[in-house]
């Protein structure tokens, strides 16, 4: 059986798959190709007017669904939580770090951080958007005041910023990029980890595999960016893709080949309390050594 890899709106898979560094690792494997409309990635092109005012549902709930990948990624957070209920378990031996900001018209008037008192964020739901626009911004205003809207999936928010239908956005990775070059002021910074989701089937050597590869591929990044900044159109929807050059793209998302430890694991449990974001039901997982495959 094919081990079954959701790509995650980055350079690495691409990379990996165009040197042949996942064969050359021995994985027999293929990409999901369902994640077109899932949480994860972009939504179909439509006009920002169609793109939902309030939408309720993100990465969390997709992986607490059930994915039907061998590996995928989401934000620490998320990922952390749902490794907690029956959905897959989190992988212990990587992490990723993706650049991320809230970004606000250049006639807003928001400058600093202080200044989104109140105001409405667009963040996805339960996703890293969410959880890292509350830790970045209560360094900055107390809890009451931090203000969130959940308005959809990622390119959702692009859009909604670009026709100034929200007056902020949190956004990460090319999304990030796109309203950089795009002229909008950067308020602050959001920059978050992400997690690699496990399914119980998985085989873990295959998973294995699949690292040495993506480690490989990001040491490609790592020396020559610019060769591979092209990949950043496969997973963008058109219109996006018409109004941005993607050379002046950064390198985005990057690997990192370092333990996520008890005590991250566990911080970040104690945080997500303090938000009362961990749900009310009991955990089937509480425990790293369960949750976790360390």
């Amino acid at each position: 059986m094919k081990f079954r890899i959701q790509p995650h709106v980055r350079l690495q898979e691409w990379v990996a798959e165009e040197h042949g560094y996942f064969r050359e690792a021995g994985l027999d494997y293929e990409f999901e190709q369902s994640l077109a409309g899932s949480a994860v990635t972009t939504s179909p092109v439509r006009p920002a007017e169609a793109a939902p005012a309030e939408f309720a549902r993100g990465a969390l709930e997709d992986m607490e669904q059930g994915r039907s990948c061998d590996i995928s990624a989401a934000c620490h957070w998320a990922v952390n939580t749902a490794a907690t209920g029956q959905g897959g378990r989190m992988w212990g031996k990587a992490y990723s770090v993706c650049p991320s900001a809230i970004f606000a018209a250049p006639d807003s008037g928001y400058r600093r951080p202080e200044d989104l008192a109140d105001v409405a964020v667009g963040v996805g739901y339960h996703s890293g958007s969410h959880y890292s626009a509350l830790q970045a911004l209560e360094q900055y205003l107390e809890r009451p005041q931090i203000k969130l809207t959940f308005v959809g999936l990622p390119y959702d928010r692009v859009r909604l910023m670009l026709e100034r239908q929200v007056p902020a956005v949190n956004v990460f990775g090319p999304q990030y990029y796109v309203l950089e070059q795009q002229g909008f002021s950067k308020i602050a910074d959001t920059t978050f980890m992400m997690g690699f989701l496990v399914s119980e089937e998985a085989d873990q050597d295959d998973v294995e595999r699949y690292f040495e590869a993506l480690r490989r591929a990001q040491r490609d990044i790592d020396l020559e960016p610019e060769r591979y900044k092209h990949y950043w159109q496969r997973e963008m929807p058109e219109d996006i893709q018409g109004m941005v050059d993607v050379r002046r793209f950064g390198p985005g998302e990057r690997i990192v080949t370092e333990p996520y430890t008890r005590e991250m694991f566990e911080q970040t449990h104690r945080w997500l309390r303090t938000w009362d974001l961990l749900g009310p039901g009991p955990m089937a997982r509480p425990d790293y050594d369960q949750a976790v495959v360390a």
